[in-house]
C-alpha cells in the first residue's frame, strides 16, 4: 500500500490464485461487498469494530496508494487527521461511530476522487466544506452530529450559535439592568412631576380669579365689613 510497483499494463492478478483462493467482505464506497477472489491492486485498510482509541496516527499518511479506508466503530477521539489530505487516491473514507471532535479539515476537500464518506455519529462541530467533492455528498454522510451545520443539512450556521454574540458577563448584565430600571423611575418621575405642575397651576388660577373679585368687591364696601 505504500508504493504502486507495477508500472506496465497486465491482465488481472488476484491474490492467492496459484496456491488457494482467498475471498474477503469490505465495506466499500458506503456498500458491503463481497469479493469472492481479491485483486492485488485492491488497497484496503478495514480497521472497523475495534478497540482501537486515541488520535489517528500521522504515520497513516504514508499509505499513499490507499482506495478504501474504514475505521468506523472504534474509539478514536481527538480532531480529524490532516494527514489524510495526503491519502490522494482515496476513494472512500468511513470515520463513523468515534468520538472525533472539532472542526471538519477543509484540506479534505483536497482528496477529488473520494466518492463515498461517512463522518456519522461523532461530535463534529461548525460548518461543513462547501468545496469539491463535499458538494455531492447527503444528509447520511453528517448523521448524529448536532453541532454541524451548513449544507447539505438543513441547519444553519446561526442556529447552533456559531455567528451569535457573546453572551453578557454577569456584571456587564447587572449594570445595563440597573440603568434600564433608572431610566424607568426617571421617565416615571418626569411625567409625574409635569402632571402635577399643571394641576397645581390651575388649582392656583382659579383660587387667584376668586381672590381678585372678592376683593374688588371689598373695595366698594367697607373691607370690616368683608372680613
Amino acid at each position: 500500500m505504500m508504493q504502486i510497483t507495477n508500472g506496465d499494463k497486465a491482465t488481472l492478478v488476484y491474490i492467492g490464485e496459484d496456491y488457494y483462493q482467498d475471498f474477503v467482505t469490505i465495506v466499500n464506497k458506503g456498500i458491503e461487498m463481497f469479493y469472492q477472489k481479491v485483486l492485488t491492486i485492491l488497497t484496503c485498510l478495514d480497521l472497523s469494530n475495534n478497540s482501537f482509541h486515541g488520535r489517528i496516527p500521522e504515520e497513516i499518511q504514508m499509505l499513499r496508494s490507499l482506495r478504501v479506508m474504514n475505521l468506523s466503530n472504534n474509539g478514536f477521539s481527538g480532531e480529524i487527521s490532516l494527514a489524510l489530505q495526503n491519502l490522494k487516491d482515496l476513494e472512500s473514507l468511513d470515520l463513523s461511530r468515534n468520538q472525533l471532535s472539532g472542526k471538519i479539515p477543509p484540506q479534505l476537500s483536497s482528496l477529488t476522487f473520494l466518492e463515498a464518506l461517512n463522518l456519522s455519529y461523532n461530535q463534529l462541530e461548525g460548518s461543513i466544506p462547501q468545496s469539491n467533492q463535499f458538494m455531492t455528498f447527503t444528509n447520511d454522510s453528517y448523521r448524529r452530529n448536532p453541532k454541524l451545520c451548513g449544507l447539505p443539512l438543513s441547519r444553519k450556521c446561526n442556529e447552533v450559535g456559531l455567528r451569535m454574540p457573546p453572551p453578557l458577563g454577569e456584571d456587564e448584565d447587572s449594570w445595563l439592568y440597573a440603568m434600564s430600571t433608572w431610566k424607568i423611575a426617571l421617565i416615571g418621575y418626569a411625567n409625574g412631576l409635569v402632571v402635577g405642575l399643571c394641576i397645581g397651576y390651575t388649582v392656583l388660577n382659579e383660587l387667584g380669579n376668586k381672590w381678585v373679585e372678592k376683593f374688588k368687591k371689598c373695595g366698594k364696601r367697607n373691607r370690616r365689613r368683608c372680613r
